[in-house]
């Protein structure tokens, strides 16, 4: 293990008082990550992603007292959707937290907190999905577990507001490491949405690595969200593991907009009858930047439903990785499963390596996939240009009009309108754009 890796285990700050099963994660997560050390192209799911621009950066473990205060989590991730949680470098700053408005016997706050209080709710989960991954990135997420979000939802509970769960990533002078760990567990018929914003101040690297693993019992319903708006200085790694038993539905939605390279893993398990999951992206890219989204989807069991669906546009040289595979496992029978890849490259430097896969061990499914990647239309902009709009505007709508599919998928009318704005903000007539739609 090179010096670089060793210096990405460095905890100057290790939590005392640990319950057995999370010091164990953590024991387990050092031994992983000094084993199999960052990937390389090397990997096939790696090969088109390197990662020598993080590798040539030292980074140091982030402060959680460093200056963040309500203007700049304002400025970073917004007005409100509802009851928030924010964390700075990892862990809870409850001075900018409040998680009122809960349903009755649920609970949303720090992992730490509820690792002393109430360790006979997380014990069975946590660590349990993220672990049978094999992948360095959760490992050493794990091998420095301290704080992060944990949620919990009794039977039946409904959340009326979306929970939002704010990451925020502070550096200094020096570049700095960041991990957060997020652990939501839905009991039967239970429903919420759960958001989580991923942003950065500084102008130093910052490393953000995320893992979220989400249990659905029977029933249970999830909308999860995931929205990464960092500065060209991050380096953004998530990975969400979710296990879905019989009837229940979990949606997960990830917009990528920032970070020098940002890669996502997702990997979903439908494990009862009747199970769905839906997978949704927009990432959007320029300059020199690297997006990479990753997914499995097993089906488990019968009669399990599941849709994918990302979309990218990318400008300059940037350049966009996706593989998704749908794996039917034995005995899944009337499975019904479709992903689709659509890309819009603005250059010709722009570049996407797009894999969709299937992988079917059973009879009588429903299976599909498909991939496409273009440029703008040629007879839309001559339309647009007929009617009087300047070049850029009329590239703006036509851009707008194609990442606009993904946003109106997000459900809260409040984060939809965020990432309408977000989207908006980057495209050269953007505002006036936002003006006209």
């Amino acid at each position: 293990m090179s010096s670089f890796e060793e210096s990405l285990l460095e905890d100057p700050r290790p939590p005392a008082g640990l319950p057995a099963f999370a010091a164990e994660i953590r024991r387990k997560g050092r031994e992983v990550f000094t084993n199999l050390g960052l990937p390389t192209t090397r990997l096939e799911e790696w090969r088109f992603t390197p990662l020598a621009g993080v590798a040539g950066v030292r980074f140091q473990a982030g402060d959680p007292g460093a200056p963040f205060g309500a203007p700049e989590l304002e400025r970073l991730a917004g007005p409100r959707v509802g009851p928030r949680l924010v964390f700075v470098n990892g862990r809870l700053r409850a001075d900018l937290s409040d998680a009122a408005g809960l349903p009755a016997g649920a609970f949303a706050g720090s992992l730490a907190r509820a690792l002393e209080e109430r360790p006979a709710l997380l014990e069975p989960h946590l660590g349990r999905l993220a672990s049978g991954s094999g992948g360095a990135i959760p490992a050493l997420n794990a091998a420095l577990l301290a704080d992060g979000a944990f949620v919990h939802l009794p039977d039946g509970a409904k959340a009326a507001e979306p929970l939002e769960l704010v990451f925020a990533t502070v550096s200094g002078p020096a570049a700095i490491s960041s991990p957060s760990r997020v652990l939501l567990v839905a009991r039967p018929q239970s429903e919420a949405t759960v958001v989580e914003k991923h942003v950065a101040l500084g102008s130093s690297p910052v490393l953000s690595n995320a893992v979220t693993e989400v249990a659905l019992g029977a029933g249970a319903g999830l909308d999860h969200y995931q929205v990464q708006d960092q500065p060209p200085s991050a380096y953004h790694f998530a990975a969400v593991f979710a296990e879905v038993e019989r009837d229940a539905r979990f949606h997960t939605h990830s917009t990528a907009l920032g970070a020098a390279l940002s890669r996502s893993d997702v990997r979903v398990r439908l494990c009862g009858e009747g199970a769905e999951a839906k997978l949704v992206g927009l990432y959007m890219a320029d300059g020199k930047r690297l997006v990479d989204n990753h997914s499995v989807v097993d089906h488990a069991k019968p009669r399990g439903t599941s849709r994918e669906v990302f979309k990218g546009v990318l400008d300059g040289e940037s350049r966009a990785v996706f593989g998704g595979r749908v794996r039917v496992l034995e005995g899944a029978m009337k499975t019904d499963a479709y992903q689709m890849n659509s890309n819009l490259l603005l250059s010709r430097e722009a570049t996407i390596d797009t894999m969709p896969q299937l992988e079917i061990y059973a009879d009588d499914v429903k299976c599909g996939h498909g991939g496409t990647v273009g440029q703008l239309d040629a007879d839309a902009l001559f339309y647009l240009r007929s009617r009087g709009l300047p070049l850029e505007r009329a590239k703006s709508l036509l851009i707008y009009a194609f990442a606009r599919e993904m946003v109106d998928l997000v459900r809260p009318a409040a984060l939809r309108d965020q990432i309408g704005r977000l989207v908006a903000a980057r495209l050269p007539d953007g505002a006036r754009v936002l003006e006209a739609a």
